[in-house]
């Protein structure tokens, strides 16, 4: 493995590396969301595009930790950075405007993978390097750093028949809230969902909750409507933000005991995990994701080859085949929080275990 790789790998749930990471929660509308870090144009500038201020990771962990990285790579380079608020046509006018500054390379999570290519083969045909980042964007991008998002859903599947245990059968009746299509990792958690869970249980509802907890409550209320309260066996939720709507549902509907997957590995997610009203999720090291966009970014800036951290492909939805680096996920249940998240320096004891969870940090031995 090469050198450069050397923060960017998880490999099993007894992560040992230190690292100070965050999951995707909810908040306000950033008033970041037109910000820039830096004015700098031209040469030794990387832009980095995150997609929305409403989950909170790209706010408070991607985009500190990928200027740190760049920063500790190259010394005099900056990092020209925008949010696109969720709106993916201000996020292709941000894509025209570092352009226009003569910014280089360019890092973007795409807020819809399919409408910003042609921002995308713009760039690259006035010489910009663009990675995707965390999402695969259509269009002819140099590189992409994410997840194993398969790996991610097949994690989720696999962690919902755990929990049913001899419930899981042809015959149970199991809801599935999948992400936003416009999100390309909602496809592939979703592909490996399926994977894990087709033949093993009845899918018996299947829709999209938009990535926002208040659709998928919704969503999770018309299941209850169309298959019976009693009828419900367990619930996929592809994150942990849509998770916390389809709990509150659930408790609404007097629906107890039953699993309910998530991802992202939020500090809400994990408390509902040690209350029990969530059964798991997925956790993903942000930092490493941050460090390794950041350092292809400085190598591309540069002029240096990435094969030795691109080192497998993705074909992206417009069919070009990208190198592409893929970090490992981790599954966390009630059973491993101390040994990923508490151990990772994620969050402390204190963090989770709030007055509101004092009686149940203690029965999960957290306290």
């Amino acid at each position: 493995m090469n050198a450069t790789m050397r923060r960017v790998v998880i490999g099993t749930a007894a992560v040992s590396m230190a690292l100070s990471v965050a999951a995707c929660g909810k908040a306000g509308d950033s008033k970041k969301s037109d910000s820039s870090s830096s004015s700098s144009s031209g040469g030794k500038t990387i832009g980095l595009l995150l997609p929305d201020s409403v989950t909170a990771r790209y706010e408070k962990f991607d985009h500190p930790y990928f200027e740190a990285q760049v920063k500790s790579l190259c010394a005099d380079c900056t990092v020209d950075y925008a949010n696109a608020a969720g709106d993916a046509a201000k996020q292709a006018q941000q894509v025209s405007t570092m352009v226009t500054k003569g910014v280089k390379v360019i890092v973007i999570s795409a807020q819809d993978s399919a409408a910003i290519k042609s921002s995308i083969d713009a760039a690259v045909a006035k010489g910009v390097k663009v990675v995707a980042y965390d999402r695969l964007a259509q269009g002819k991008v140099s590189a992409y750093v994410s997840f194993d998002n398969v790996k991610v859903g097949e994690l989720q599947g696999q962690a919902l028949l755990d929990a049913l245990g001899s419930k899981a059968t042809t015959k149970s009746k199991v809801v599935m809230i999948n992400g936003d299509d416009a999100d390309p990792n909602a496809g592939q958690f979703k592909q490996g969902a399926h994977k894990a869970l087709d033949g093993k249980v009845n899918i018996a509802y299947e829709q999209s909750g938009l990535w926002k907890d208040t659709v998928a409550a919704q969503k999770m209320k018309a299941a209850i409507t169309q298959l019976g309260a009693k009828n419900i066996a367990g619930v996929y939720s592809a994150n942990d933000g849509m998770a916390g709507g389809i709990a509150t549902t659930l408790k609404g509907a007097g629906i107890s005991g039953i699993p309910l997957t998530g991802q992202d590995a939020e500090l809400a997610g994990i408390q509902r995990i040690v209350a029990g009203t969530q059964s798991s999720t997925v956790y993903k090291a942000f930092k490493p994701e941050a460090d390794a966009a950041a350092t292809i970014a400085v190598d591309l800036l540069q002029g240096k080859s990435i094969s030795s951290l691109a080192t497998t492909t993705q074909t992206s939805g417009s069919g070009d085949q990208v190198p592409s680096q893929l970090l490992t996920p981790v599954s966390v249940t009630k059973a491993n929080i101390k040994d990923t998240v508490i151990k990772d320096g994620l969050y402390t004891v204190s963090d989770i275990c709030t007055s509101e969870f004092a009686k149940a940090c203690k029965a999960a031995n957290l306290q």
